[in-house]
């Protein structure tokens, strides 16, 4: 923001030399990038950060050094001669685009005289727009004419960009705030056709678009010498809408450059009767009365609570009650005082200004940083760790260990992902309304297709077979319509290992998440896996996860030419079952005893069905039951057979297992076994 100190000057007093100004503006935060002298006028450049568009313009400079030197600022209160004429008879207005257009006002001047810009216009202009060329040289301003110069003059003045349109170009005399039509083209004043899209808003009227909204004027309603009528536009853009539609167009303007950093709302009338009482002092004509407005109405701004105590325990220094007063109210905040806080309602050209904390800055900033000392005590208590933060580090730890390489992937996914594969809901993906990444408009409801794609995507480009593993949201919808959506905490798994080697895995994960009972899995279909792979996993009665073989279909799609096993928990759920801190248990003092035994049963039996009827046939007796292997000899042991191979591990904590003791708890074994699963003991 180029600031000339003359025009500054005129709305308030400078009490110290320009180079000590530089220096205190420079510690509240408008950062002095250079200082240049043009035609006997000393001007600064400052670097204004994008919440303080409120000081793109000299008022608002002048207002912080109003605060700083704590002396008054003069601003300018225009006064209008309107005509009988009313400007609804003249001209009519439609917002179509609220939501890129809030406030859009226009004002209708009659009868003026386009001609030159008068010298101190002109010089004043000409202090603020300059360019330096690569061979150090400046490069003036070049006046166009008393009305455009008025505009110009208006927004270096207050930050609030305006426009004026000769009024008997617009068709119809009506304007029509829109979106632009796709493909729809515009002639901007600097004589560029641009396309548009539907995204961009447009001022239009009722055939073609006279301007890009926010950013540039279009050149068919553009002021000239034959321009005897104007419209003057004064209206509040969102940032959103004029970054993307500049961006898109590669056009830049010291308009859109502000809206983009958001203007007062309630400046606005202000803007607009200001620059109308400069073009009637500057170029005649009569202001027809009245103004279009299609936001009258601006909501009152909610008032922050400052409690006085956390000054001091923030800043940690004490300052006095009536100086937190003067600073916060000399920048625009309304008070009210209470016994140990203060009510301020922000003034609306300060945007930023929404929380207590965002009040105690502008305390320090106006008051000095450099005043707080380096070794000003600030309480400060140490924070403790979640639960939750011990249980991830815990989870990241064994994905480690594993060989897993940890990942981190978009929460928003293209339709190809979300369709691929979905385990845990059937429902319609979540959406967006606008793609935050090219494509991606759906919220994940799985982790699976993400890291499928990262898998993919190592292979393709470096023939890498990556195992990955991921710790991030998912988002659920409701399984009605009137549910609400979840979102939570899931770990995702790709990997090219055994489908038995990734179970084990996250058997070891509830092992090392102290949970109490064993990983059961359910035989389920899914979309996306082969057909008898997928299984529900879960501890009781409490579902958990997924696992998984990808299809073949899958796996083509990707191009990966290996089988790769999938699986997906809940987090919340997991911890909901954990026991994170180790809870002491006795060890008995007695040696234990262990037996090998070998079971013929049928194909169908699974080893948790044996091992089940093992711990419910000796009770506490039994320290341990381990699956050794199985082995198939359709020969000797018929067709749709199998030989399981166990060690069961017996001991007591009150006395010495006997043998005899030892072998009737087997017999149990083996009897239990015979009955519940028609097993065979080989001998």
């Amino acid at each position: 923001m180029l600031v000339s100190l003359k025009w500054l000057s005129q709305y308030v007093k400078i009490p110290v030399s320009h180079e000590e100004l530089c220096d205190r503006l420079s510690l509240t935060g408008l950062n002095h990038e250079e200082t240049i002298e043009i035609g006997g006028d000393v001007v600064i450049d400052l670097e204004v950060t994008s919440n303080r568009g409120d000081c793109l313009g000299h008022l608002g400079v002048a207002r912080e050094i109003g605060v700083l030197y704590d002396v008054p600022v003069k601003t300018p209160q225009p006064k209008l001669s309107e005509s009988k004429t009313t400007v609804d008879s003249l001209l009519k207005v439609e917002n179509r685009f609220i939501d890129a257009c809030p406030r859009y006002t226009a004002r209708v001047i009659q009868n003026v005289k386009i001609g030159p810009s008068p010298d101190w216009l002109v010089e004043a202009l000409q202090s603020v727009f300059w360019k330096r060329k690569f061979d150090g040289s400046i490069e003036q301003y070049q006046s166009v004419n008393n009305v455009v110069d008025a505009t110009n003059f208006v927004m270096m003045e207050c930050g609030q960009p305006l426009h004026a349109f000769d009024y008997d170009k617009i068709t119809d005399q009506q304007i029509v705030v829109r979106a632009a039509a796709k493909g729809e083209k515009i002639e901007a004043i600097d004589h560029h056709d641009y396309e548009l899209d539907s995204s961009m808003c447009v001022i239009a009227d009722a055939k073609a678009p006279s301007g890009v909204a926010g950013v540039m004027g279009g050149a068919a309603s553009e002021v000239n010498d034959a321009t005897t009528n104007l419209v003057i536009e004064a209206a509040d853009f969102t940032p959103l809408s004029i970054r993307r539609t500049a961006r898109t167009l590669k056009l830049q303007s010291p308009s859109s450059f502000r809206f983009e950093r958001k203007v007062d709302p309630m400046g606005i009338d202000w803007a607009s009767r200001r620059v109308c009482e400069m073009i009637v002092e500057l170029a005649g004509g009569e202001v027809a009365a009245g103004i279009i407005d299609t936001a009258a109405d601006i909501p009152a701004r909610s008032p922050v609570v400052l409690r006085l105590s956390q000054v001091e325990r923030i800043l940690g220094i004490k300052i006095d009650r009536e100086e937190i007063v003067r600073i916060l109210t000399a920048l625009g905040c309304q008070s009210t005082d209470k016994k140990d806080s203060l009510d301020l309602v922000p003034p609306t050209w300060r945007h930023d200004l929404t929380r207590e904390a965002d009040l105690i800055e502008e305390v320090a900033r106006i008051y000095g940083y450099e005043k707080i000392p380096e070794d000003a005590p600030i309480p400060v208590m140490p924070s403790s760790r979640r639960d939750f933060d011990t249980a991830v580090d815990r989870v990241r730890s064994v994905m480690t260990a594993a060989g897993l390489s940890e990942a981190m992937t978009p929460s928003l996914v293209t339709a190809k992902l979300d369709d691929s594969v979905s385990p845990w809901t059937d429902q319609p993906a979540l959406q967006t309304q606008t793609a935050m990444l090219k494509g991606s408009k759906r919220l994940r409801r799985t982790l699976i297709p993400s890291l499928v794609q990262g898998r993919a995507a190592n292979w393709a480009s470096a023939s890498i077979a990556a195992d990955l593993f991921e710790i991030a949201h998912i988002y659920v919808p409701g399984a009605k319509s009137s549910d609400l959506p979840s979102e939570e905490y899931s770990l995702g798994i790709v990997s090219g290992c055994d489908f038995f080697a990734i179970k084990g895995v996250l058997e070891t994960l509830c092992e090392r998440m102290g949970i109490h009972g064993r990983l059961e899995v359910k035989p389920i279909d899914g979309d996306g896996f082969r057909k008898g792979t997928l299984v529900e996993l879960a501890i009781g009665e409490t579902k958990l996860g997924y696992l998984g073989m990808l299809s073949d279909k899958e796996l083509k799609a990707w191009k990966l030419p290996d089988a790769v096993v999938a699986a997906e928990i809940s987090l919340p759920t997991l911890l909901s079952l954990a026991g994170l801190v180790p809870q002491q248990q006795s060890v008995s003092m007695f040696p234990s005893i262990q037996r090998d035994l070998n079971f013929v049963v049928a194909e169908s039996v699974r080893w948790n069905q044996m091992e089940d009827v093992v711990r419910a046939a000796v009770g506490s007796e039994l320290a341990g039951v381990r699956y050794q292997e199985t082995y198939r000899d359709e020969k000797k042991d018929g067709k749709d057979r199998k030989r399981v191979l166990m060690t069961v591990q017996l001991q007591r904590h009150d006395s010495t297992l006997s043998g005899d003791q030892a072998d009737e708890l087997v017999g149990k074994v083996i009897t239990a076994c015979r009955e519940k699963l028609s097993a065979e003991l080989l001998s």
